[in-house]
């Protein structure tokens, strides 16, 4: 416990240090953190044990998906609902096709461990999505664009990631059949919206006897990791419970202007946001430094640069063929999406600490467990530091970082 406590304490000292810096260097904080968790790597600081699927799921993640779900107005996803379940369901299923078709072809990787990578690879994740609009200051439908399609698909890829495991493991295939996997996305994405909207609901309840802000802000804390943890306890999505219970929470107190009908009071309101915007910035901070330090302890030479280089082509390839041809479904109707939002889109899908979650949750005993893991991490090294790098660059030449939609 106290070799825990004392690298947490290190590495958020770390972390104010990257802030500032990152601020006036103008680089994108969530890429500092990985350099500088690389840098620590390089000084033989080993803590990369850390990192693990548990450590993500209920400590990581619950607070970032929750702060997100707080800030989108359900008016405003209602309108973009098609679209974005669309994107967050058949976009999936598409980009995993892609990249584990294109593993079997090029790397010659066997059929199952091609296709668990294309299902924990194919979901845009939350966390890297979001830490990059907090840095660039996007606003408007394009960043409800991004952030409800990452917050939504990775509760289908983790679905369709324990039905493929399952069968690699079981050995049946034909038990995975198209009804099935149907099935098991309804029920564990059904039962997890429920928990949700349930934990969310008590909540409000508790609140609405009370006008204390520090029990209206530890209701809002028990609901996030409550759901998360009893959505995860019946096998349902954790990831969607929280976020059923953040938008609910979010809709009836923190966006909603009518103080008379709002669950929170004034003070507990303002306490709320700033509550769940500095756990998100723990998190973020533990999560991007931890990243580093493992990617570089990673052997990538065990699979190759040729390797890497062609999983992360396959990853791009096959998130335009997911953005690209699904936009262009909408395009003769109100949810028309222009084209520079697809590009945004594309380049924006970010993988990161949810990939990682579901590579580290595989036994060492499946098959390809090492060239899956290292060629996660690969990915989701390009992905945060080489996209997002590069993000604010392209957001400029679209002019999305003009005016009003650059940080005050």
């Amino acid at each position: 416990m106290d070799t825990v406590l004392t690298h947490t304490t290190a590495f958020l000292g770390v972390a104010i240090l990257v802030a500032i810096i990152a601020r006036r260097v103008r680089l994108p904080y969530t890429v500092g953190l990985v350099v500088a968790g690389i840098g620590l790597a390089a000084t033989g600081l080993e803590t990369g044990a850390m990192l693990t699927h548990d450590f993500i799921f209920e400590v990581i993640l619950p607070p970032l998906l929750f702060e997100a779900a707080l800030s989108i107005h359900w008016r405003e996803l209602r309108r973009d609902m098609l679209p974005v379940v669309t994107l967050s369901t058949l976009g999936v299923v598409i980009s995993a096709v892609v990249v584990a078709a294109g593993l079997m072809k090029f790397l010659a990787w066997p059929v199952a461990p091609a296709i668990v990578f294309g299902v924990l690879i194919g979901a845009t994740d939350p966390i890297a999505v979001l830490a990059m609009f907090k840095d660039t200051g996007i606003k408007g439908r394009v960043r409800l664009l991004v952030e409800s399609e990452s917050l939504f698909n990775d509760g289908v890829a983790a679905v369709l990631f324990v039905l493929v495991v399952t069968w690699v493991q079981v050995g049946d295939t034909t038990q995975l059949t198209v009804a099935t996997v149907a099935r098991t996305l309804i029920f564990m994405t059904g039962g997890a919206i429920l928990v949700g909207i349930a934990s969310g609901g008590a909540a409000i309840a508790l609140a609405r006897h009370t006008s204390d802000h520090l029990v209206e802000t530890a209701l809002t804390a028990v609901a996030a990791y409550g759901s998360f943890l009893l959505a995860e306890n019946f096998h349902f999505s954790g990831v969607l419970a929280t976020v059923a219970a953040g938008l609910l929470m979010g809709n009836l107190g923190v966006l909603r202007e009518d103080q008379d009908q709002n669950l929170f009071s004034s003070g507990g309101r303002s306490l709320v946001i700033a509550f769940w915007e500095f756990a998100a910035f723990l998190a973020n901070s533990l999560v991007f430094l931890l990243i580093g330090l493992r990617v570089a302890a990673m052997p990538f030479t065990g699979i190759g640069a040729k390797a890497l280089l062609i999983a992360v082509g396959l990853v791009l390839g096959g998130r335009a063929l997911t953005v690209y041809p699904l936009c262009l479904l909408f395009q003769q109707s109100t949810w028309a999406i222009p084209m520079r939002d697809q590009h945004v889109l594309w380049w924006g899908g970010l993988r990161g600490a949810l990939a990682l979650a579901l590579a580290l949750a595989l036994p060492p005993s499946f098959p390809f467990h090492n060239e899956i893991l290292i060629t996660t991490f690969g990915v989701v090294a390009f992905s945060v530091v080489v996209q997002g790098l590069t993000m604010p660059l392209l957001l400029r030449k679209l002019n999305f970082l003009s005016h009003d939609e650059r940080h005050p």
